[in-house]
């Protein structure tokens, strides 16, 4: 199946960040707001997407305010890109080839910046999103270039391809 007849058969929607994307589960306990200090409210306690990158796309660089564990599933590797709390550029794959350097499952930590690229650009790339405490669109802020070039100024390049569509 090519990266259409996935979007079909998973019934998958465009994504803001870019891409298609279908929540498949929320957990139906939730954590209240008062033990969230970082959240303006209660949330799930674990959410899952299917996400999927056709090559020519990317996942525009973003946050959230919770954890983020990306599951590989099929198609071509994906780079995720992380500008973390540090201020340091970390890249890691996602694919079905460890002794290539790629990873079934990586995290992403709250509140750093991220987004991803797919490694062939014919290809696709169909993961896995797991957000704890669970996703809402109120804890996700896509990036503000400028604010981003002051603050990594050496990553100018990629900043520049992934905050664009």
């Amino acid at each position: 199946m090519n990266a259409d007849d996935w979007i079909a058969h998973l019934r998958l929607e465009p994504h803001p960040e870019g891409g298609y994307f279908r929540r498949i589960y929320t957990a139906a306990w939730h954590i209240p707001a008062d033990v969230l200090p970082d959240h303006d409210g209660a949330r799930p306690v674990v959410t899952a997407i299917y996400y999927l990158l056709k090559g020519e796309q990317h996942s525009r660089l973003h946050r959230l305010k919770s954890d983020e564990l990306w599951h590989f599933y099929l198609g071509s590797p994906l780079t995720v890109h992380m500008l973390d709390r540090g201020n340091q550029y970390v890249a890691w794959r996602l694919g079905s080839n460890p002794s290539a350097g790629q990873h079934l499952c990586q995290v992403t930590h709250a509140g750093c910046w991220f987004g991803a690229t797919v490694d062939d650009p014919n290809g696709f790339s169909l993961v896995g999103c797991t957000v704890a405490p669970g996703f809402d669109f109120a804890d996700f802020e896509l990036a503000d270039r400028q604010m981003l070039l002051q603050q990594y100024p050496q990553q100018a390049q990629l900043i520049e391809r992934l905050t664009s569509f």
